[in-house]
C-alpha cells in the first residue's frame, strides 16, 4: 500500500474518529452515518488533490474503506478515553438527579443505573469496536464512492496498467 493512499485515508479516518467520539457531536452519525461518509469523502478529496490522474471508483472505494477502518479504531480508542474521564461525573450527576427528585423517577430507576454501570466492560468495548469497524468500513467506502462522484477531476483516468511513481521527498 503506497503512502499516496494511506495519508489521505489517515486524515479522513482522523476526522471520522474524532467526530464520532466527541460526546455531543457523535450524534451526527445518527443522520446516515454523517461523519463516516464525510471522512470517506475527505479522504478521496485529498487523494484526488495529490494525484495527476482522475481517481477511479475502485480507488475511491479503497481509500474510503481504509479511512473508515482507521476512523473506527480511532473512535473506539478516543471514546474509551473520554468515557473513562467523564464516566464518574455522569454517574454522580444521574444519582443526584434521581435522589433529589424521587417523585419524578420510579424506584427501579436506580437499579437500572446500577445495571448499566455493571454492563460497562470488556464486552461493551469489543462490541463497540466491531460495530464501529463494520459501519466505518461500509459507510466509509460509500463516502469514498460519493467523493469520486462529487470531486471528479477533468483529467483522464490513468491508462490500464499504469503505475504512478512519485518523486522522492
Amino acid at each position: 500500500m503506497d503512502s499516496g493512499r494511506l495519508q489521505p485515508a489517515f486524515y479522513g479516518g482522523l476526522v471520522i474518529g474524532v467526530l464520532s467520539a466527541l460526546p455531543i457531536v457523535q450524534y451526527g452519525n445518527c443522520c446516515c452515518c454523517l461523519w463516516i461518509v464525510a471522512g470517506g469523502m475527505l479522504a478521496v478529496y485529498l487523494r484526488q488533490q495529490s494525484s495527476t490522474f482522475a481517481v477511479t471508483s475502485s480507488e475511491g472505494a479503497l481509500v474510503g474503506l481504509l479511512a473508515g477502518a482507521i476512523g473506527g479504531i480511532i473512535a473506539v480508542v478516543l471514546s474509551g478515553v473520554i468515557q473513562s474521564i467523564l464516566g464518574p461525573f455522569e454517574r454522580q450527576l444521574l444519582e443526584r438527579i434521581v435522589t433529589s427528585r424521587p417523585d419524578l423517577f420510579p424506584p427501579e430507576m436506580s437499579q437500572t443505573i446500577e445495571r448499566a454501570e455493571a454492563s460497562r466492560g470488556a464486552l461493551r468495548i469489543v462490541l463497540g469496536m466491531v460495530s464501529m469497524l463494520v459501519a466505518g468500513t461500509v459507510f466509509g467506502m460509500l463516502g469514498g464512492l460519493l467523493g469520486v462522484a462529487v470531486f471528479k477531476k477533468d483529467a483522464p483516468p490513468p491508462p490500464q496498467g499504469t503505475v504512478e511513481i512519485l518523486p522522492p521527498e
